[in-house]
């Protein structure tokens, strides 16, 4: 079944309407719509992650000590994850019966509402455990709405993409990541230093999410204009980017499936381990200021853009498998040290989050979509999908309380144990895929 063409939305008609003049949206537009949207995801992310931190545990388990709430807000955390895989089975079907334009618009709308929703969450003073639910709620909706925004617009940038510039052209989506931080981190950082205690915790950690809506919209328009094009319109319509049921991809790709799961696990157990969880260790177990560890981590992931820039030349010159293997065996080196980094003072987190983002920005670039290209193109969009939900499930999901919880109980050495397995999980998926070691 072909998904229909005809505009089903106003937004999607004044898309439609941008490229009325016939111009061809080449490489370059559709770079600069991948990167919007990917920021867009990747602010809303760190709002929720800085707020499970320095809020949640406040105001939704003030019960519990500050531990233990920080592990219930990272298992809230967790569910957005879980909860992709169901959200693209749903918005594939809405993909195939309405449109992409329809999917798309439901998707964001569905997470910029979730997501501002949050910002009118009610504390346990107010209406007891009914804060955790809806917090529960709400996160699980924008899980369900990531599942459902994922557009195909990296897919169709690497088909644009000229064969000696393939890497380059994976990283570029990849740049969301840290532009998403570098805007989340700034804004709490200044909400706190401008706001008495009281005041951040009463209805000043409520704005960045009222942001993130704002932010979705604009993303919004910036995708379709894209996907409304007739050069993407061809490619979706001769199957290159057609959805297929989900059932029917898994039953025929599920080994690529799988592999392609695994092989980013390495950068995206690092992501979270240089993103998430040290603010929680700062934050829980030394005197820190969050203000300037969040500086910190606005500066690192500035050094992550440059990577994950560098990352694409490097995967040109030498291969994307190569340099996935590489990195996952710096990250496997980098497990073994680099957490007690952050019980070292100021200089030793600045070293640990430095080193980290330029080691996360090189693995990270290159690992969205790594055997995207290995999917027969009939399931290429709907298993590149799958594959993006379950690696981020696996890698990312958990990373932070299982983090925060080994650390906790056994030092920081510890917390080096999730990063290693991510590591091995990456050697092993390459060693065992050979079709990707077949096309650099």
């Amino acid at each position: 079944m072909v998904a229909s063409t005809v505009p089903t939305t106003e937004a999607e008609r004044d898309a439609r309407a941008v490229n009325d003049d016939g111009h061809s949206v080449g490489p370059g537009e559709i770079a600069i719509g991948v990167v919007i949207g990917r920021t867009s995801e990747f602010f809303d992310f760190f709002v929720y992650a800085i707020a499970s931190v320095l809020v949640f545990p406040k105001l939704v388990f003030p019960y519990l000590d500050p531990l233990e709430g920080t592990l219930w807000s990272f298992a809230i955390f967790a569910l957005a994850f879980a909860a992709r895989p169901a959200g693209t089975l749903i918005f594939t079907a809405v993909d195939r019966a309405y449109g992409r334009g329809a999917k798309l618009t439901i998707a964001l709308f569905l997470l910029g509402g979730s997501t501002a929703a949050i910002a009118f969450l009610p504390g346990h003073a107010t209406i007891g455990i009914g804060s955790a639910l809806l917090l529960a709620l709400f996160r699980m909706g924008q899980g369900v709405a990531l599942g459902g925004s994922w557009d195909g617009l990296a897919s169709l940038l690497a088909l644009n993409a000229p064969k000696e510039k393939r890497g380059w052209y994976a990283m570029i989506p990849q740049l969301g990541a840290p532009f998403g931080l570098i805007v989340a981190s700034l804004l709490f950082a200044f909400l706190i230093s401008a706001l008495p205690a009281e005041d951040f915790l009463a209805w000043g950690w409520r704005y960045p999410f009222f942001v993130a809506f704002a932010i979705n919209v604009v993303a919004l328009f910036a995708r379709l204009r894209i996907v409304v094009t007739p050069e993407y319109t061809e490619l979706f319509e001769s199957q290159t980017l057609q959805p297929e049921p989900v059932l029917a991809t898994v039953r025929s790709e599920w080994k690529i499936i799988v592999l392609g799961a695994f092989a980013p696990l390495a950068s995206f157990a690092m992501f979270h381990m240089v993103t998430v969880y040290p603010l929680s260790w700062v934050f829980l177990f030394t005197e820190e200021s969050p203000v300037r560890f969040l500086l910190i981590e606005a500066f690192a992931a500035a050094l992550g853009v440059l990577a994950i820039l560098a990352s694409g030349k490097l995967a040109d010159a030498y291969g994307r498998r190569t340099l996935l293997a590489a990195t996952a065996v710096a990250i496997a080196a980098f497990s073994g040290f680099a957490p007690q980094l952050l019980d070292a003072g100021g200089a030793g987190e600045a070293a640990f989050m430095f080193g980290g983002f330029i080691l996360l920005g090189l693995a990270f670039g290159q690992s969205s979509g790594a055997l995207s290209s290995s999917f027969p193109l009939k399931h290429r969009y709907t298993g590149s999908a799958l594959t993006a939900d379950l690696a981020w499930l696996f890698g990312a999901g958990f990373a932070p309380m299982v983090a925060l919880w080994l650390s906790a109980n056994y030092g920081l050495l510890a917390a080096g144990a999730y990063l290693l397995s991510g590591a091995l999980a990456t050697l092993t998926a390459l060693w065992f895929n050979r079709e990707l070691g077949q096309q650099q």
